[in-house]
């Protein structure tokens, strides 16, 4: 059952365009980067090759401001991180904190790329530091929900042959 919700809630979140910062989309349009913003519509529908593809074409096209530059840089983290590419993902997301240190999407992003690399501690790091900037986003309370739910799986400590501990974790309904 665990399982269940845990894949279910992977699939909305992908789904509902978490990663893609589409509510940029207006203003990368303005500045004309036609690249950038059919890249963002493109993650935004689960196509994050063609994302990734778009956004690569519109970084190397285009002169940017540091601004726009840090939009993109979150939304390849996105796409990536979608993709479970996560160390790729994380470097990005980290380009994008060094241009904008208060974009929340780039930690809400880093954290659910930390996540899907079992780092938790670093997870719950970048969540908590978007949360300082938009708590009510969404986005932030759902990976926050994937994070709060690997809590409440039952887990076993065993001693191994060597004397030392090995964790396990099981999921819902495996043996």
């Amino acid at each position: 059952m665990g399982r269940i919700i845990l894949f279910g809630l992977i699939s909305c979140l992908a789904l509902s365009a978490l990663w893609g910062q589409v509510d940029n989309h207006r203003s990368i349009t303005g500045a004309g980067n036609e690249f950038l913003s059919a890249g963002a519509f493109s993650i935004s529908m689960g196509q994050y090759d063609e994302g990734i593809r778009l956004i690569e074409l519109g970084l190397t096209q285009y002169q940017l401001s540091p601004a726009y530059r840090a939009v993109a840089e979150s939304n390849l983290c996105a796409a990536l991180a979608a993709r479970g590419q996560a160390e790729i993902a994380i470097k990005h997301c980290a380009e994008s904190l060094l241009l904008e240190g208060l974009n929340w999407r780039a930690y809400n992003n880093r954290a659910y790329a930390y996540y899907l690399l079992g780092q938790l501690t670093e997870a719950v790091l970048d969540l908590d530091s978007a949360a300082v900037i938009n708590a009510e986003a969404s986005q932030v309370i759902q990976v926050r929900g994937l994070i709060d739910e690997l809590g409440l799986l039952p887990n076993v400590i065993m001693a191994n042959e060597y004397g030392g501990q090995c964790f396990l974790r099981f999921m819902e309904g495996e043996q």
